[in-house]
């Protein structure tokens, strides 16, 4: 086997796949073993021990009286996850499941909740809620899961080479690329993959960062319902072999460049968007008290002029 790749491009990644005759996952656990001197087996148990993790967070994320530290979040899931097993969502059990996970680990994690961040904290439950979807309506195994892991973690790598993962750096759109990976757990080729990805990264472009209270909570929780969905729309088209008209490494330049001209307002730094509403304002003195700038504010005091 050829491992003989770096994290520059989509298209490399996909390239030594297809040269390969692998399923970018597989190439991509037998590169990280050998660049870590640990035997595939080793490397393999390690991701598992990340899924099992994600697997643990829906439970304690769908308790009803789940609250996160601040108090301003938390029960929605349940709500969601009561409305999904009715039988009266409009999408679904497989829609309404993943939208429900993903904001069930979310909660959880703005309730100092066990997590894994994928890749960062703020969308952590975009790539569970699809991975674990699919495995309770579609029936993929653990494996299946455990080895779509390491696609997503090869398509994340590679955005962090060429433009960021943090909001902080580059917007709300930085941080929920990834979760596109369950393209190959549902068959898809390497070229499926990455037209997902390009399909997916196109749809969020421009997305700003703009925690109210400086706090990755509102919007960023229910923003993680709303990227599993486009996930799995991406996956869809990609999968009936729709190509996107610009291809993945391209569309990671745009986000890179959309992110360096983004007003530093709506880079976490909760000056602007949603935070600077007067509601958002309320709920930032409802956390923090009146006239604190605290909490993730750069402390400009503008949101109290």
């Amino acid at each position: 086997m050829n491992t003989d790749f770096n994290y520059s491009s989509v298209a490399s990644l996909i390239q030594a796949a297809e040269k390969n005759n692998l399923p970018v996952s597989a190439l991509v656990l037998s590169q990280q073993a050998q660049q870590i001197e640990l035997d595939e087996k080793t490397v393999y148990e390690k991701m598992a021990s990340n899924f099992q993790v994600m697997k643990e967070c829906i439970e304690p994320g769908c308790d009803e009286h789940l609250k996160s530290t601040s108090g301003l979040t938390g029960g929605d899931a349940f709500k969601l996850r009561r409305y999904s097993e009715s039988g009266k969502s409009l999408t679904g059990s497989f829609l309404s499941g993943a939208l429900y996970r993903a904001l069930a680990v979310s909660e959880l994690n703005a309730s100092m909740g066990r997590i894994v961040a994928a890749p960062t904290a703020g969308s952590c439950g975009i790539l569970p809620a699809a991975l674990i979807t699919m495995q309770v309506e579609k029936g993929c195994s653990d494996h299946d899961c455990v080895m779509a892991l390491f696609t997503a973690s090869a398509i994340g790598m590679v955005i962090a080479n060429n433009a960021s993962l943090a909001g902080a750096q580059g917007g709300c759109q930085a941080e929920c690329g990834s979760a596109a990976a369950m393209t190959e757990l549902a068959g898809g080729t390497p070229h499926m993959v990455s037209q997902a990805v390009a399909i997916a990264l196109k749809n969020i472009l421009g997305l700003v960062c703009d925690p109210v209270a400086g706090l990755v909570e509102i919007p960023c929780i229910k923003r993680n319902a709303s990227g599993v969905a486009g996930a799995f729309v991406a996956a869809e088209m990609a999968l009936a072999g729709i190509d996107s008209a610009i291809p993945a490494d391209e569309v990671i330049w745009s986000m890179k460049r959309i992110g360096d001209v983004m007003s530093p307002t709506l880079k976490e730094t909760a000056e602007g968007g949603l935070a600077a509403t007067p509601t958002g304002r309320k709920l930032h003195d409802q956390v923090f008290g009146p006239g604190n700038v605290s909490g993730g504010c750069s402390g400009c005091s503008g949101c109290h002029s």
